[in-house]
């Protein structure tokens, strides 16, 4: 964005100044003014992109037990960790465990070897089902493997004659990562036959996805800081680019600029609105200047011959001094100059 323009969006140009000698006190301006320090530090130009915050990843999850009548699925916006049911066919619940090899077959004493086996010890040593630690976290299904599973059903309040360290298939569903429920596919009540999608869901981590024009591709970088603008939070909140994609996708509608979809990863704070598709400003930093002299962008004039300049106010009164603009931060609301020394304070209009 152009300088000028700056200045014109802090509602600086209606200031009435007039040139004068930088030892001379000048007359105040007819608005209500006060002042702001001089300050050294970081500044970034940055690109404002609009961007839509929710939920990463998406997954489906389907019924891998046998045919049945679903008899309990969670409500949408429902939070699903480890260990923890996902859904019920015939009384009988799914079980969320975390990997990324999916269940296909009943876990069991003499089994072959697999990598589904590796995945079921992982997750009973982190629910706590071996605190002797007997289990050799490998691709066996070993007898402490089985122990594990009877001290699990008895955990989960299984009568006796259920903890048969065995599991079938249906009784566990792997998923990377903990899930949040959007929207049940098969409604309590309804037959559901193996393999039938049953939940539609999201990771329980916040994303903003942005259609990145190309042309803009090559000034950001995964691992680039960037600052999100959400809706009812009176502070923006600092995101990370996760991932920026490569193929370009022309607009679906009329002229326009190509576009890449790029995906930043945020953190919402506690009592945060609960959004979800939520439209939001990403601000992408473009360029950075470290360890500058800088003041509010409101601190800057019009100077009567051209060029910038600040009224500086100390104990010998008010004077202006002509100073040249850097970088300007329109997140921070801040610009790089020169000309002027830290701690020296500056007029700026009463917001």
């Amino acid at each position: 964005m152009a300088a000028g323009a700056l200045l014109a969006a802090a509602g600086v140009a209606g200031w009435a100044v007039t040139r004068a000698p930088s030892a001379a006190p000048v007359a105040g301006p007819q608005v209500r003014t006060t002042t702001a320090p001089v300050t050294r530090g970081d500044v970034a130009a940055r690109v404002q992109v609009a961007g839509v915050l929710g939920f990463d990843r998406a997954y489906t999850v389907v019924n891998h037990g046998p045919s049945g009548v679903v008899t309990a699925v969670p409500a949408p916006g429902t939070a699903v960790i480890r260990g923890a049911d996902l859904y019920a066919v015939a009384g009988v619940p799914a079980i969320l465990l975390y990997g990324t090899t999916p269940a296909y077959r009943d876990f069991t004493v003499g089994m072959t070897d697999g990598a589904d086996v590796l995945q079921l010890e992982r997750n009973l040593v982190k629910l706590g089902m071996d605190p002797w630690r007997r289990i050799t976290v490998d691709r066996h299904f070993s007898y402490a493997t089985a122990s594990a599973i009877r001290r699990w059903q008895a955990a989960r309040g299984l009568p006796v004659a259920q903890r048969t360290g065995r599991l079938g298939l249906g009784q566990v569903v792997f998923l990377p990562r903990a899930i949040r429920v959007g929207q049940a596919l098969a409604e309590v009540g309804t037959s559901v036959r193996p393999g039938a999608p049953v939940l539609a869901a999201t990771a329980t981590a916040r994303v903003v996805r942005v259609a990145l024009t190309a042309d803009r591709q090559t000034t950001v970088h995964p691992g680039d800081p960037v600052l999100v603008t959400v809706p009812g939070l009176a502070e923006p909140l600092t995101g990370t680019v996760r991932e920026i994609g490569t193929v370009a996708t022309p607009p679906s509608q009329g002229p326009g600029p190509a576009t890449v979809p790029m995906v930043v990863t945020v953190q919402l704070p506690t009592g945060a609105p609960r959004l979800d598709q939520a439209p939001v400003q990403v601000a992408i930093t473009t360029a950075r200047r470290r360890d500058v002299l800088l003041v509010p962008v409101t601190a800057l004039l019009a100077g009567a011959s051209g060029g910038y300049q600040v009224a500086v106010v100390d104990d010998v009164g008010r004077r202006l001094v002509p100073v040249r603009p850097g970088l300007f931060d329109e997140a921070a609301g801040t610009v790089e100059v020169d000309g002027l020394t830290k701690g020296m304070r500056v007029e700026v209009p009463v917001s």
